[in-house]
């Protein structure tokens, strides 16, 4: 790797020149047998090493790096992970802060979140046209759109052969300036889903539907599931165009999976999958068009812990969510951490609108990022109040959103009440962008 001659601090505080980085480096590749390339803004130790047979190692051994400090390389670098194990592939970036690293589990995405597509776009037009503007597509999976089946959502998920192919797209796609069929276009990694353990999902015995009709009710979604075997059906919770099926048996859901999974209620199609269970210690419990806080949850009919049932909300396998499409977001958690405030840290003025979905834990925030992101005015809550019969007040909270479509504007209201401001805010929040 070649090197202009200019003058770079070594980790111990010394200064080496360029000639000196570079015998360090071609020492190293002499040492380790590792070819050493340049291509997209990063140098590439190995990948493959010497003498690796057999295809590269699979998702999830690789971790990230970051906040290296710029003046280690990687003749410095290579043998303190080693220690770790074999190394297949180093990739180094060529900018660097100078703090303490970080390292986490590298997210092996391969998916991206494509938004603003014209829904009259089926998912052969959008996989033809996505092959045509970038390499390595696999699959793009696109949803009906909940109140006109015939249309998609305004969003697709595009998966990629590789990691690599995905961000190649990414980068392709990301100026914003790029169209589709006279579009603007937003992307973004799609939110990568989290693994559920084996062990935890031989125990499931709820079934997540989607794909259905907004008029369906969940009595006739109830007689459905019972047609195969009747009485097998303990309750059913219904969310717009999806709901979730709880079975008194895990063998009677697996075989309602297998029965119902394609057929069709009231005209349309429903999917069916086993729900993935939550993680209980997370503060946001998401499904695959929203999510629910563990405030809301006895509000929007969820099971309480004390039910003796097993608490499942779920989204489908194949699916995750993104703020800045035609659909709600879903960050699960937020890291609350704090980090110590060094003196002569340069500090940026921001706009909260120019962060990403995951710094915001707040439904109301959400929405209102929900909104700047698809160019909508801000949401508008209106106060309603009314009292109970042990003379509690009530509170629920409508939201408007102006300008939705063409000019239009949308009401959302809750149908549950609160005994608090914020929550009632909250839930009005949580409802709208389940609703969107």
């Amino acid at each position: 790797m070649h090197e202009e001659n200019k003058a770079a601090p070594n980790g111990c505080g010394k200064i080496r020149s360029g000639n000196q980085s570079e015998a360090a480096l071609l020492a190293l590749m002499e040492k380790t047998g590792y070819s050493m390339v340049q291509e997209n803004g990063q140098r590439k130790f190995g990948g493959p090493p010497p003498g690796w047979k057999g295809p590269p190692p699979p998702r999830g051994c690789e971790v990230f790096v970051g906040k290296i400090p710029r003046d280690m390389y990687e003749d410095e670098l290579v043998p303190v992970f080693k220690r770790a194990g074999k190394i297949y592939e180093f990739r180094l970036m060529m900018e660097f802060s100078g703090k303490f690293i970080g390292v986490c589990v590298s997210l092996d995405n391969c998916r991206l979140f494509i938004g603003a597509i014209p829904k009259e776009k089926k998912k052969e037009e959008i996989l033809n046209e996505m092959k045509k503007v970038t390499e390595g597509v696999v699959d793009v999976i696109v949803y009906p759109n909940a109140t006109d089946k015939t249309k998609n959502r305004g969003f697709a998920f595009v998966e990629y052969e590789s990691h690599r192919a995905a961000a190649m797209a990414r980068r392709r796609l990301i100026p914003g300036t790029f169209q589709l069929w006279g579009h603007t276009i937003q992307v973004d990694w799609a939110d990568p889903e989290k693994e559920v353990d084996e062990e935890t999902m031989q125990r499931v015995k709820v079934l997540y539907v989607r794909n259905l009709m907004i008029s369906t009710t969940e009595d006739t979604i109830k007689a459905e599931f019972n047609k195969f075997k009747p009485g097998v059906v303990e309750r059913v919770k219904k969310l717009r165009d999806y709901a979730f099926v709880h079975f008194f048996h895990r063998d009677d859901a697996i075989a309602a999976m297998s029965v119902m999974n394609g057929k069709c209620i009231d005209g349309a199609n429903i999917e069916v999958t086993l729900a993935k269970p939550v993680n209980k210690e997370g503060t946001w419990k998401q499904h695959f068009n929203g999510q629910i806080s563990p405030s809301s949850e006895n509000l929007l009919g969820f099971p309480n812990k004390e039910d003796g049932h097993q608490k499942s909300l779920g989204k489908p396998a194949s699916l995750s969510v993104r703020l800045n499409g035609q659909h709600s977001p879903g960050p699960p958690e937020v890291e609350r951490c704090t980090y110590p405030f060094f003196p002569g840290i340069k500090l940026t003025p921001i706009s909260i609108y120019s962060l990403k979905s995951s710094h915001f834990s707040s439904a109301a925030m959400h929405l209102d990022y929900f909104c700047n992101k698809n160019n909508w005015a801000p949401p508008e809550y209106y106060l309603y109040s009314t009292t109970s019969q042990d003379g509690k007040v009530l509170l629920v909270y409508k939201v408007l959103i102006p300008g939705i479509a063409d000019g239009s504007q949308s009401y959302f209201m809750p149908d549950k009440l609160c005994t608090t401001v914020e929550s009632a805010k909250e839930l009005a929040a949580q409802f709208t962008l389940l609703h969107l």
